[in-house]
């Protein structure tokens, strides 16, 4: 049996009776929704000050699996891979512990606790001292230490079971969502709105997309890849929305009517109005950037300022006082820097001496030569999709792409999973090359290759081999199809 034990996020531990109850009954409800998915025999039990996970499945696949997801669901600080057995005396208690801590002992300081309840002719202290005195003496380079050790071997004796964590686990932390509200994230696909977004779903918001779309069918399909990855990783648990908004027609009137300086300060604050606008049809109440202070000429604290005028809607930006390289290590952390990293920069307007003190006033006047009707316009022609149909789509456009299941004679099999999938399971098929190229760097490499080969895109489900061969059929490229063994 494969078990976990589950530490709450400490800010959950001190809420109210009631509190605490509503947050744990959400991470209860999530754990089921998303564990459910990696084994139907999971059973997740509510114990108040913790939660445990069973699975009767003893697969290594699907115990790491589980450690995968448990890591990524938010309320979750911590959490122990459990083992349970029967024991005879407590001598037999210290050799089942040997068993277990004798490896991650070596060259460590350690101590032992012992929670115990039920009938034994042994104390809790008794006990501590009696495994931690023989764990000394069976390993040579290990140190009894009371406070502070590198490692505190934790143990549960309850009545005639022996509770042993075997192994302690990092957790994404926060809050269980939706504990908190909804909001509206501005994701662009680069480092920064993912990382925002990433920590709003850890705060516990139910975090939905908008997506100003500059740079046609390629940018749209890079930026949902991104949303996609960061629901996936981190929301599962919840429905939420991608909504692209074609932002061309606003660029141009901008670029035709507005004062060069202030071009990137009107740019923000139109999409303010959007954003606001598409968050109320919605029901949401705030909206997220990745804006932080002096990183660019219209995120100056003037700047900001005139740019928040523009709308009553909270606007939330939990990246303010980040340096870029700590949102880089960050989006690096959450799997989010390969896909951002190989997002080209769709700027929409460019100022040649762009103000960095922005008068509320100027703006205003500047902004009474813009044809307002296009916003409306670009909101009303919105697309509001369930982040979940990027498969949906995939099935929808497959029409336009050429499957395979049999390759014929001379093609070339393009690997277009994510690195650390083609390092884990890599791809061989019988008389044919393969070349691994991710898809977050085909848009800028494909070209590269011989045209006058045939390329077929592989990925493991099929749904961004389809995606990524439309892309680039779009883009005017007619020898891509996709592989599907």
């Amino acid at each position: 049996m494969i078990e976990f034990l589950i530490k709450l996020h400490p800010e959950i531990a001190i809420k109210s009776k009631s509190v605490r109850k509503r947050q744990t009954l959400l991470l209860e409800r999530n754990l089921k929704t998303i564990l459910l998915q990696v084994d139907s025999a999971v059973e997740v039990s509510n114990n108040y000050d913790h939660l445990t996970v069973r699975c009767d499945n003893d697969d290594p696949a699907i115990q790491q699996k589980l450690i995968d997801r448990l890591g990524c669901i938010p309320g979750v600080v911590a959490f122990a891979e459990m083992q349970s057995s029967s024991f005879s005396s407590l001598h037999d208690i210290f050799e089942q512990v040997l068993v277990v801590y004798a490896e991650q002992l070596v060259n460590k300081t350690f101590s032992v606790r012992v929670r115990r309840s039920g009938n034994h002719d042994f104390s809790s202290i008794e006990a501590e001292r009696y495994i931690g005195g023989g764990l000394n003496q069976h390993v040579a380079s290990a140190k009894v230490q009371l406070k502070k050790p590198d490692l505190v071997v934790t143990l549960e004796i309850k009545k005639d079971l022996l509770i042993m964590v075997r192994k302690m686990h990092p957790g994404m932390g926060g809050f269980p969502l939706p504990s908190q509200s909804d909001v509206l994230s501005l994701i662009s696909g680069g480092y920064d709105s993912a990382v925002a977004s990433y920590l709003m779903i850890r705060k516990g918001l139910r975090t939905h997309y908008l997506f100003f779309n500059l740079g046609g069918a390629a940018h749209e399909a890079g930026v949902r890849e991104m949303a996609f990855h960061i629901w996936q990783r981190y929301s599962l648990s919840h429905k939420v929305k991608f909504v692209s908004v074609n932002f061309a027609p606003v660029v141009e009137q901008i670029l035709e009517k507005i004062d060069n300086g202030l071009m990137g300060v009107v740019l923000k604050r139109m999409m303010m109005r959007v954003g606001s606008e598409v968050a109320q049809r919605l029901g949401i109440k705030a909206l997220v950037t990745g804006e932080s202070i002096g990183q660019v000429s219209s995120q100056t604290i003037a700047n900001l300022n005139v740019i928040d005028r523009v709308t009553d809607t909270l606007i939330l930006r939990p990246l303010i006082y980040q340096d870029k390289q700590e949102i880089i290590d960050m989006a690096r952390k959450i799997g989010a820097e390969d896909i951002a990293k190989s997002m080209p920069e769709y700027c929409g307007v460019i100022s040649k001496k762009p103000t960095v003190n922005a008068v509320l006033a100027e703006v205003e006047q500047t902004e009474l030569q813009f044809d307002f009707s296009v916003l409306e316009q670009v909101i009303n022609e919105a697309k509001v999709l369930d982040i979940r149909t990027v498969e949906y789509q995939a099935e929808q456009q497959a029409h336009v792409v050429t499957e395979l299941a049999q390759l014929p004679a001379n093609a070339i099999v393009l690997d277009i999973r994510a690195p650390e999938e083609t390092e884990d399971k890599p791809l061989t098929v019988a008389g044919h090359q393969v070349i691994e190229m991710p898809f977050f760097r085909l848009s800028s490499q494909f070209a590269s290759l011989d045209q006058s080969q045939q390329y077929y895109c592989y990925c493991a489900r099929g749904v961004m081999s389809r995606l990524q061969a439309v892309v680039l059929q779009e883009q005017g490229f007619t020898n891509v199809a996709v592989y599907r063994p």
